[in-house]
């Protein structure tokens, strides 16, 4: 325990970006307690040093100075003082902050400005909290499974899909399905040594959520893409990777947390096909031969 949160410190302190992430990502399962003090240290990572103070944190979201170190303590950190150094640092970095809140009074070139900078920014945040080793232990479980299930609904289907056909160009096979009777069934059908792959930006998605328990019952591995840490499909998950992106009321939750998820799915495609390099290339020329006489030139 004690080397986990020596390396989160590490994290931290390397990229203090990471912490205001970290925080950004718990806010949807904290209690009102936590998140009002949450929302105040997120409000002190731009102000001066002299205002990010345990006292001041503790009154200004109505609870104790325990309360506030217990909070340090959830993030991996061993108290405020660790906190403190941190935001203090994170306030020195140059381009800290990249997004912007779209309004409906922007022009056009604000909103295509603002647009590309939160995409911007999710890709970075995302990089900010990377588990590599995380990573690596997907990327392996996908590389040599015998049947890989890929589950999202709604703007995670198409992510699922998108996965599904890149697999397809290496000769992969793959299911991607956002149907909840098709992922029902097809959970159901596969068994150990399989992987069930649950994408879902809230991590709660309840159609999600039922066919990965199946493919658990069936002991498949679980792997997860969510944007909360601290989601029943993070937990549920033999091994989870987070994307990192902050909503909009006009966008909606997950618009910019579909392009950190698609960058981390192009990632493991990249490893997947380093894996199995030389049958990847062949099923990878061929595939694309196979398409080349559906374009005109």
């Amino acid at each position: 325990m004690e080397t986990v949160r020596q390396e989160r410190i590490a994290v931290y302190r390397e990229n203090p970006r990471a912490l205001v992430v970290t925080i950004q990502g718990l806010i949807p399962s904290l209690t009102p307690a936590e998140r009002a003090i949450a929302e105040v240290v997120l409000h002190l990572r731009n102000q001066s040093a002299g205002v990010v103070r345990l006292a001041h944190v503790a009154g200004a979201a109505g609870v104790s100075e325990a309360a506030v170190v217990k909070f340090s303590q959830r993030l991996g950190l061993s108290g405020f003082r660790e906190m403190r150094e941190i935001l203090i640092a994170y306030r020195s970095m140059v381009g800290a902050e990249l997004h912007e809140e779209l309004a409906l009074s922007d022009d056009p070139e604000t909103i295509v400005r603002k647009v590309f900078r939160t995409a911007t920014q999710a890709i970075t945040d995302t990089l900010a909290i990377f588990d590599y080793v995380a990573f690596e232990r997907a990327a392996q479980a996908l590389a040599t499974a015998g049947q890989r299930l890929i589950v999202g609904v709604g703007g995670s289907s198409a992510i699922a899909r998108d996965f599904e056909h890149k697999l397809l160009r290496i000769g992969i096979p793959a299911r991607a399905h956002d149907d909840t009777h098709l992922m029902a069934m097809t959970a159901s059908l596969i068994s150990r040594g399989d992987v069930a792959l649950g994408i879902s930006h809230s991590g709660a998605t309840v159609a999600v959520l039922e066919a990965l328990e199946i493919a658990r019952g069936q002991g498949a591995t679980i792997l997860a893409i969510t944007n909360t840490p601290e989601s029943e499909l993070a937990a549920m998950a033999d091994v989870a990777l987070l994307s990192a992106s902050q909503g909009s009321p006009i966008t909606g939750e997950n618009a910019a947390s579909r392009i950190a998820q698609l960058n981390v799915l192009d990632a493991l495609f990249v490893r997947i096909a380093q894996l199995n390099s030389d049958e990847a290339q062949a099923n990878l020329e061929a595939t694309m031969r196979s398409v080349t006489r559906k374009r005109l030139r």
